[in-house]
């Protein structure tokens, strides 16, 4: 039997984090994209981080403005996986809108507009539910109106869109 890597093995030990899971520690683009080794990358977000839910529309908000919706997307996952139950739909409906940011960057408008349209739908579902139009200040009613425009001009155009400048104001007020 040979010891060569085969092709799909780069020479490289997988990525695992102290508890032996697999990570891609590759850096990776400000659309979260797979770099080379070695490459100049965005910073990746910190896993497992606990903030505030405060402190995670405030992260979040900076990483939507730099462009970096993907990054975001991960300070939403912290926030679902650490957060009360009860509010599990609202971060897991919001890191689905910066996935489909994301992707709608990418050019893959027509999924990008899809996981737009199932994160406003679960985050409005979850604020009827809750009874919070304003949660941590965020307003509901703008982020759904933000993410089904943007899902229609997908649709209708077809084309990739600068991250940064379509990305949702979360505390009020929208761009793009």
């Amino acid at each position: 039997m040979s010891s060569a890597p085969g092709p799909y093995d780069s020479g490289r030990q997988r990525d695992r984090d102290e508890e032996g899971r697999a990570r891609n520690q590759r850096p990776r683009d400000g659309l979260g994209r797979p770099l080379p080794y070695g490459s100049d990358g965005v910073p990746r977000q910190p896993e497992g981080v606990v903030r505030t839910p405060e402190e995670s529309v405030s992260e979040a908000q900076a990483l939507l403005d730099a462009g970096h919706p993907f990054h975001a997307h991960e300070v939403f996952e912290d926030a679902w996986k650490s957060g009360p139950e009860e509010e599990r739909e609202l971060w897991q409906g919001l890191a689905q809108l910066a996935v489909g940011l994301t992707h709608s960057a990418r050019g893959n408008t027509k999924g990008g507009a899809r996981l737009l349209l199932r994160g406003a739908g679960a985050v409005a579902d979850w604020s009827a539910r809750a009874g919070q139009v304003r949660p941590y200040g965020m307003g509901v009613a703008e982020l759904v109106s933000w993410a089904e425009a943007l899902a229609a001009g997908l649709e209708r155009e077809g084309v990739a869109v600068d991250a940064a400048a379509h990305a949702p104001q979360l505390r009020g007020g929208v761009r793009g």
